[in-house]
């Protein structure tokens, strides 16, 4: 038997390991960059389609729609970013100050309607009557100290504003270079995907891109929406700090909490505060706003990509989890691809549908 295949064997392996280690290498040098480097490239792929319609409205200079769209990132998405999150830094300890004063407050006794509410009527009195009784100052209790925790927190993550400020203008400055040259990165990575996978490889690069623009439509775009009606609204009805409630608002969004986080407990402020008038209408604006999750949310995510609204909403929470704030993009991006590949490999193996 001849040996010859062993040596050629040997390079191969040897080959792969070489250019494993030089990747794991690159990585590690470019570690301080990759995350305005995800935050870039999931903003561009989101954004391409209204960069290249610009660029058509721009007598087709490449360089004039690459300026207006990083002008237009620094103008209504990182600049309004980081002033919230200047605000949620340095409001810290005012919030912490009013829940102390919350603390040694006192609730008056529920109006008669709310016990006259449908399903929930009851149990919102019942509990709304020992607060009014027994005080709340064991509620505050045990929510103040977290307040305390995540706002240090936040601080800690951040870094200082200028540390915020530097992420964002790489991001910026990375996205930039990302739309001027696109088409060329984008080759690459789909002649990386086809030398991997052929044309299934593609196939998951286009459906990737998909899913980025359908979770930036679907959750960014009603994240915005909603935190900016709610910060409308209580601003409207008076109620103070509305600027950095709106940006803890649109964080909230962003975790798929909701805006009720942040209205609800502005709603029972102005009830408590004996302005009857101004809290139903923060209550009317409550429940508009908050029902827009179930319209314009899942009609923009299906918009952007077809994929089950399942699999969308379980990437977004589980990538919030795993890997913070830039999970929100990355999460859907990878059950998709996931999903996209086990498709293709159980082909046409899926036994038929059962008629009923």
């Amino acid at each position: 038997m001849s040996n010859t295949p062993r040596p050629e064997l040997i390079r191969n392996l040897l080959a792969i390991v070489s250019v494993a280690l030089m990747m794991a290498a690159s990585l590690w040098v470019l570690r301080p960059f990759l995350g305005p480097l995800i935050w870039a490239t999931m903003v561009v792929v989101a954004t391409w389609p209204m960069m290249r319609g610009l660029q058509a409205r721009l007598w087709g200079r490449r360089g004039l729609a690459t300026a207006v769209m990083v002008l237009a990132l620094l103008l209504v998405l990182f600049v309004p970013l980081s002033i919230a999150l200047g605000a949620m830094i340095t409001h810290a300890d005012s919030v912490v100050a009013l829940a102390n004063k919350l603390a040694d407050s006192r609730l008056p006794e529920p109006p008669e309607w709310v016990g006259d509410l449908p399903l929930v009527g009851g149990s919102v009195a019942e509990i709304w009557h020992r607060v009014a009784v027994d005080g709340y100052g064991y509620v505050m209790a045990l929510v103040k100290p977290y307040f305390g925790i995540s706002f240090k927190w936040l601080a800690g993550q951040a870094g200082g504003l200028g540390m915020i400020g530097l992420q964002f203008l790489i991001t910026v400055g990375i996205a930039g270079v990302l739309y001027s040259c696109g088409e060329t990165a984008a080759r690459g990575v789909r002649g990386f995907a086809l030398r991997l996978a052929g044309a299934q490889g593609d196939q998951v690069i286009t459906l990737a891109g998909q899913a980025i623009r359908g979770v930036a439509l679907g959750i960014v775009v009603t994240a915005i929406v909603q935190s900016s009606l709610g910060g409308v609204a209580l601003l409207i009805v008076g109620v103070p700090f509305a600027g950095l409630l709106a940006a803890v608002m649109f964080m909230a969004c962003l975790a798929q909490i909701g805006p009720v986080l942040v209205l609800a407990p502005a709603v029972g402020w102005l009830y408590w505060s004996g302005d009857n008038t101004w809290g139903t209408v923060l209550l009317i604006f409550t429940v508009i706003i908050t029902s827009l999750d179930n319209v314009l949310r899942p009609w923009l995510i299906k918009k952007g990509a077809d994929l089950p609204l399942l699999l969308i909403f379980s990437g977004v929470i589980g990538g919030l989890l795993a890997f913070g704030l830039v999970g929100l993009f990355v999460g859907p991006v990878v059950l998709a691809v996931t999903y996209t590949m086990l498709i293709a490999w159980i082909g046409d193996d899926m036994p038929p549908e059962e008629s009923h």
